[in-house]
């Protein structure tokens, strides 16, 4: 299957992948995209790089009242450490000064329960930074895809509106030809209301249909139009049900007159009895 680069590039997997929210096949398709395509691998590359930006820009530092908690916490465990005699004067704050053998395991034992506690303070603000950066990328992500969807939604409809204006000059340049004749096809009696259009290329012979005015096509059936030659109907093609402007049918070298007729999808080899228009040439 055929990958649009491009439209995958901007369908917000890659954001995903870089904030580790994509499925398992998601990034199995994109790391196989990567190896195959530099445009995926170089998307990948930027949004890694805009991501640490961002995650750089709008980091935050922990407040002053943390710093001082851990410091509190780590000079109450090593007083709690100390001899309990009285007696020492001057008392000693350096952990070298201690030399009996009874002290080391209890300053050991302190010193491993300072740390443990700078540990869980470092782990739980850590933990809370993340927590908020988390939030921000999964709120800016949304963003981005919602975004990304409008932008995609915009995008085809300006396609259509193109492609339909394009139609319409076409359809505009191919009615001024001189070399156009026009057939117009009244409805037959008792469908009064109905019009349709063919404009012959008398050169080329290439037969163009307009609906003026025609019904909606029923579930299963599809309009014909036929060519009256010498008196015998000949097929002209089927009428698109997509075709809303001029539409293209099969080439005629020569004809009396065209008729449409309702058939069942597909066509018919020779028209049925639902005649809706017809017109001499």
């Amino acid at each position: 299957m055929v990958v649009d680069i491009q439209a995958y590039i901007q369908s917000g997997i890659i954001e995903s992948y870089v904030l580790g929210l994509a499925s398992h096949e998601e990034t199995e398709e994109l790391l196989r995209l990567a190896s195959e395509h530099p445009a995926v691998q170089k998307a990948i590359l930027a949004a890694e790089a805009a991501f640490e930006r961002n995650a750089i820009a709008n980091a935050i530092t922990p407040g002053n009242d943390i710093r001082n908690n851990l410091l509190s916490a780590l000079q109450q465990d090593f007083t709690a450490s100390a001899p309990p005699d009285e007696d020492f004067a001057p008392r000693q704050s350096s952990l070298t000064s201690i030399k009996t053998g009874s002290s080391k395991p209890v300053v050991k034992a302190s010193i491993w329960k300072a740390m443990a506690a700078a540990a869980i303070i470092l782990l739980v603000v850590s933990a809370a930074i993340n927590f908020y950066l988390y939030n921000h990328y999964r709120s800016s992500h949304d963003k981005y895809v919602a975004l990304l969807a409008e932008k995609n939604s915009l995008q085809a409809s300006v396609d259509i509106t193109q492609a339909r204006f394009q139609q319409m000059n076409e359809s505009m340049s191919l009615m001024a030809d001189p070399a156009m004749a026009l057939v117009k096809m009244p409805g037959v009696a008792g469908k009064e209301s109905n019009l349709a259009t063919v404009y012959w290329n008398s050169q080329t012979k290439e037969v163009y249909l307009l609906q003026n005015h025609l019904p909606q096509v029923p579930a299963g059936k599809q309009y014909q139009l036929w060519a009256i030659v010498n008196g015998k109907p000949v097929d002209a093609g089927m009428v698109a049900t997509t075709c809303t402007g001029l539409c293209k049918m099969k080439t005629i070298p020569t004809a009396q007159a065209f008729a449409i007729t309702l058939e069942n999808q597909g066509g018919s080899p020779v028209p049925g009895p639902d005649m809706f228009v017809l017109g001499k040439v």
